[in-house]
């Protein structure tokens, strides 16, 4: 949403009324606790802030109640395979991931972060991922797992309208589109490219020289399946005509 507060007077509520979805997960909240009010009848939600103020963060709507909920990115154990959560990871002081438990599977919500202008945030990137990705796979060991969000990487050359042009620029880099490749090869699909191979259509265009209205765009924000989920996955979609921050949303239907 890239601000929530800036997102709700631009047609967030209308948005989230009109879906009557299952579960409405949020990254870049740019929030801190307190500073909006916003329910919705027969939805419970969650929230992970970043400790730095206006900065990234994390939410899920949900109707349906949780077992448990972990903020953050759990460290799993090498003895038993148990996940072990602690406040004070490098990797869980910016708000990036909520995770539900429920009976058969997770869901989870996670907002990578970004390698910056210069790449200068790209070693750090390197290491969330590999922790990220033992932690998703920690988790589909116990039951499948539904993750989704800005993973910001674009992983193949469909994903983006400019690919040649932004071969080393944040996003598109060998390594990023690396750590997605792996993260895959892991046991987990990418819902849309699975279902649309051929498809390029974006959710994320820059603020500047109108890209949006050039549809000169990314596709970054994604839902991931444990692979035995995806003969469950109905559709994967993209919803370009929503308007109310640079990012678009991203919808998935499963059959549970």
């Amino acid at each position: 949403v890239n601000g929530l507060r800036a997102c709700v007077g631009k047609g967030f509520e209308d948005f989230f009324n009109a879906t009557a979805a299952d579960f409405v997960c949020l990254q870049e909240t740019k929030m801190q606790a307190g500073q909006l009010d916003l329910d919705f009848p027969g939805y419970q939600s969650y929230w992970c802030y970043a400790e730095k103020k206006g900065y990234s963060g994390t939410a899920i709507y949900t109707k349906h109640n949780p077992i448990n909920v972990y903020y953050g990115m759990g460290t799993p154990s090498s003895d038993d395979g148990t996940i072990a959560y602690n406040d004070n990871s490098i990797h869980n002081h910016e708000g990036r991931i909520i995770t539900l438990e429920y009976d058969k599977y997770y869901v989870m919500t996670a907002y990578v972060p970004n390698a910056q202008d210069g790449l200068k945030r790209l070693d750090y990137r390197m290491e969330w991922e590999d922790a990220f990705r033992e932690y998703v796979m920690a988790l589909d060991k116990k039951k499948p797992v539904i993750f989704c969000g800005d993973l910001n990487v674009a992983h193949e050359e469909i994903d983006l309208k400019n690919p040649k042009t932004n071969r080393k620029n944040p996003g598109f880099t060998d390594e990023e589109r690396g750590k997605f490749t792996a993260l895959l090869a892991s046991g987990f699909k990418d819902t849309f490219r699975t279902l649309h191979p051929e498809e390029q259509i974006f959710s994320w265009w820059s603020y500047r020289f109108h890209a949006r209205e050039k549809n000169i765009g990314w596709r970054i924000d994604y839902f991931i399946v444990s692979e035995r989920l995806m003969p469950q996955v109905t559709e994967a979609a993209i919803l370009t005509n929503v308007m109310g921050s640079d990012h678009c949303p991203v919808s998935l239907t499963i059959d549970l």
